[in-house]
């Protein structure tokens, strides 16, 4: 609830020009607070600027807002963390006078602007999904106690940060609470630039309300892997509805799994997700190809791809490595592969068991569908193979100590 911050976090990408004034007013209107700024792959003298001027940076690659800001606060101290753009003038201490667990600043005069539809739009998706009507879902300027630090991070990726903050606290049973004060900022007009920085926040909103994950570095990404199904236009009636039913259970698991991974966990557990991923993908394989080996062949090669998404973009590239040997169906599916992966790879997005359960079921119908009688067991019992390879080591593990995989594997990822 009410309460100063330890540390106040903002967010800058090639703002060198205005950092150090920011910084100093918030050095002097909380002394007791650590100011760490977010260097969001600054071209320019934004770091420096802000360590002259007292703030401790923290250097990012390029990510966006959310990301930014969900790393920089790995870094921080505990307790009651403010929010602030790197570009705003005014003061923030009535924030610490609310009694909320988010509280939120609005702007008394208008800054510029547009036609308001990102902002209408935000509204309209807070309200929908959360209840709450924000008078100012986009503000950046926020202080968050320490329940809410816990409910909020990481933040959803880009500018849509703030519209799924919101959401998070009020879904959280937190108290959420907006003031009106007197702060300006650089403000974007009705030209090229306004318009491109809006349309980003509105796709970022939009993209932030959807299902999302964390990966394994810990940032909260979107869930893209069931478009996978979208792929299936030109493939047989039955082996694209299997699956998009394959991409529908996937994203169950990967929205509502429990703590259970792995074949032996998933018995162990017998309600879980793990265990309608276990049961259903080889039930609707069987429904699609009417065989029972071409279901366990699915379902063990959904497994196999699914054991691979470990890293990004490496389910992937093995989908599409395989998809040239395999071909059938797996090629109308390569091209949605092939719009995800740099997405994958820059971590903006991720496959998910959604995705991967699909590309690797794709792979087994692929496969099925040319290899029949003692090739379909020796197939099954490769696969199997790779299952129990997969429980007992890290496929990962493996890939990364073999130097030409390794270096496969790790073609256009995001740097660390």
């Amino acid at each position: 609830m009410r309460g100063e911050p330890a540390v106040v976090l903002v967010a800058a990408r090639d703002e060198a020009d205005v950092i150090a004034a920011t910084v100093g007013r918030l050095r002097d209107h909380f002394p007791a607070a650590e100011i760490v700024v977010a260097d969001d792959g600054s071209r320019d003298a934004t770091a420096r600027e802000a360590e002259g001027a007292g703030a401790r940076v923290v250097r990012l690659p390029a990510r966006g807002k959310g990301q930014a800001l969900s790393l920089a606060e790995r870094a921080a101290p505990p307790g009651h963390v403010l929010l602030c753009d790197a570009d705003l003038a005014g003061d923030l201490r009535a924030l610490t006078e609310l009694d909320a667990d988010l509280a939120v600043a609005r702007f008394a005069s208008r800054q510029g602007g547009g036609f308001g539809i990102a902002k209408r739009t935000a509204r309209t998706l807070i309200w929908l999904r959360s209840g709450f009507r924000a008078a100012e879902p986009l503000s950046g300027q926020r202080l968050l106690s320490p329940a809410a630090r816990a409910a909020v991070f990481p933040l959803a990726p880009g500018f849509g940060c703030e519209t799924r903050m919101t959401i998070d606290a009020v879904r959280a049973g937190l108290t959420v609470v907006e003031a009106e004060l007197e702060l300006a900022h650089r403000a974007t007009g009705r030209d090229a630039a306004g318009f491109n920085h809006r349309g980003r926040q509105l796709v970022d909103a939009l993209i932030a309300v959807g299902p999302m994950a964390v990966n394994f570095r810990g940032l909260r990404l979107p869930l893209a892997g069931s478009l996978v199904a979208l792929g299936g236009a030109r493939t047989p009636r039955p082996v694209a509805a299997a699956v998009a039913g394959i991409a529908l259970i996937g994203l169950a698991d990967d929205l509502w799994s429990g703590p259970a991974r792995g074949f032996r966990a998933h018995l162990r557990a017998r309600r879980s997700t793990g265990m309608l991923k276990l049961l259903g993908i080889p039930a609707l394989a069987l429904a699609a190809t009417r065989s029972p080996s071409a279901a366990v062949a699915v379902g063990l090669a959904a497994n196999a791809l699914n054991q691979l998404d470990t890293r990004p973009g490496r389910a992937l590239k093995a989908y599409l490595a395989a998809a040239l040997v395999v071909r059938g169906p797996t090629l109308p599916y390569a091209a949605t592969a092939v719009v995800l992966l740099p997405y994958d790879l820059r971590e903006m997005a991720m496959l998910g068991d959604g995705g991967s359960n699909a590309l690797g079921a794709v792979l087994g119908f692929g496969s099925v569908t040319r290899i029949t009688g003692r090739g379909r067991t020796r197939l099954i019992a490769a696969l199997t193979l790779v299952t129990v390879l997969g429980e007992r080591r890290s496929l990962g593990t493996l890939i990364e100590r073999a130097p030409i995989l390794r270096t496969l594997d790790a073609l256009g990822r995001s740097p660390a």
